[in-house]
């Protein structure tokens, strides 16, 4: 079933995408105009994409709640790892790692022989 509801989905988003991209532009947007004005404007045209558009985000934010619902469900309140059944290796020993040496932390000090641009012999 989830299955069904995922490829619903995608379609749907297609549509949409498709949908929108027919639509007229009304200006306002980047800057760029729709232009033109009169008696035949598409006006009708657009408002039946419009409608057409709503139907189709209405169905993709239902689809989007089912498959969230869906994945609530298989979730069933464990996490990744407990599902593989592997504990993490500190848990086991009842141990935290140790920290390294402070000397090693610290940044090399500096040879007074040594030069500082290094040469190419």
């Amino acid at each position: 079933m989830e299955n069904v509801v995922l490829i619903i989905h995608l379609i749907l988003a297609l549509g949409l995408i498709a949908v929108v991209l027919l639509q007229r532009s009304e200006g306002g947007g980047l800057g760029m105009g729709g232009g033109g004005g009169g008696a035949m404007t598409g006006r009708a045209a657009a408002t039946a994409l419009g409608k057409v558009t709503w139907l189709l985000a209405i169905a993709f934010i239902c689809t989007s709640i089912t498959l969230t619902i869906f994945a609530a469900e298989n979730a069933s309140g464990s996490s990744v790892i407990d599902r593989l059944g592997v504990t993490p290796p500190a848990a086991d020993r009842g141990e935290t790692p140790a920290l390294p040496d402070s000397d090693l932390l610290l940044p090399p000090s500096a040879d007074e022989n040594a030069p500082l641009v290094p040469t190419l012999d």
